[in-house]
């Protein structure tokens, strides 16, 4: 899968979370709920972090010249990287909650 199918793909993504976001009622998951949906992103952040890992191998064995390209990319990665770890931080601060929590 190359860059713009993965942009592509990612953007078709964006625009159905902003559909669903914009209607009045969010249906429950049907694709197997919490887990396999963040599987999927973990798949896709991973799929990212691999793109950008080609791109700049690319560009310093001289094969491609678009650094800049390659450079939206790599921040692109590291931004959905970080964006998870505040998504897993925020989960284990629930966990947390809830453990301390008193019966």
């Amino acid at each position: 899968m190359n860059s713009i199918e993965t942009q592509n793909l990612l953007l078709s993504r964006m625009n159905s979370m902003e559909q669903i976001a914009s209607s009045n009622e969010i249906a429950p998951a049907q694709n197997g709920g919490f887990q396999q949906d963040f599987m999927q992103v973990i798949h896709d952040i991973n799929a990212q972090q691999n793109l950008a890992s080609d791109m700049m191998r690319a560009v310093d064995t001289g094969e491609s010249q678009d650094v800049i390209g390659t450079m939206v990319t790599s921040q692109k990665a590291s931004l959905s990287f970080n964006m998870l770890m505040e998504v897993r931080n925020k989960l284990m601060d629930g966990f947390d909650d809830v453990m301390r929590m008193s019966l």
